[in-house]
């Protein structure tokens, strides 16, 4: 299995993938994809700059052209590991978990404005990415940056759809993530990536860092097969 990037994001060679592994019927279709992302696109006013909000793997991982990053914070939402992941970082038969915002507290993150050149092929991109099996919602949030409030697109857990993971207690999910894997690597990865991310861009987040010593913890209690 090759490292998802921007060349295979640009091909749809995931949802590839996922459709010759015979599970097409868990990618959200096509149609519904770019309605998705038409929808964002029409309450944008006329030149309005276009920022994204990543928390977690855009923070490591943006794969996209950016013109400009900020740390920035958002009100109303905080990250948890709150979705079930059957392509991303699992699979039907050992599901993973991948982050989400859902509702209440707030989250420092990374903001991203996308070039103006190019902005559609930007963000269909990141549509493929982020709304492979509809387990979003996109939302207008506002950002609260160094240099000022920006408002911009994060991605919001749709509490309705049956990857809705709800509240796992923090052994649980642990347990999850050191034995998923799927498209985009291992569920471990995720993890650990996403917290040196947040600590590269100076953010504290306690239960992040709980979640990672829980991690080594099980990995150190786990014999290795010889």
């Amino acid at each position: 299995m090759s490292k998802v990037d921007r060349a295979i994001l640009q091909r749809d060679g995931v949802r590839e993938r996922v459709r010759a592994d015979g599970h097409g019927h868990l990618l959200l279709p096509d149609e519904a994809v770019a309605a998705s992302l038409a929808s964002m696109l029409s309450t944008r006013s006329a030149g309005e700059p276009v920022w994204v909000f990543g928390y977690g793997s855009l923070i490591w991982s943006p794969m996209l052209r950016f013109a400009e990053q900020r740390v920035a914070r958002i009100r109303g939402y905080h990250r948890g590991f709150y979705l079930w992941s059957k392509v991303n970082r699992g699979t039907p038969a050992v599901p993973g978990l991948v982050l989400g915002l859902d509702r209440g507290g707030a989250c420092a993150g990374v903001a991203y404005r996308i070039d103006a050149d190019g902005l559609e092929d930007e963000l269909a991109l990141l549509w493929r990415r982020e709304m492979l099996m509809g387990t979003y919602v996109p939302r207008w949030v506002q950002a609260q940056t160094p240099q000022g409030t920006v408002r911009a697109i994060a991605f919001v857990v749709d509490r309705s759809k049956p990857g809705y993971a709800g509240r796992l207690h923090e052994d649980e999910i642990v347990r999850v993530v050191a034995r998923a894997h799927g498209q985009y690597g291992s569920c471990a990865e995720y993890l650990l990536s996403t917290v040196e991310g947040l600590q590269r861009h100076g953010i504290a987040d306690t239960r992040m860092l709980r979640l990672r010593r829980l991690l080594e913890a099980l990995r150190s209690d786990t014999p290795t097969m010889t």
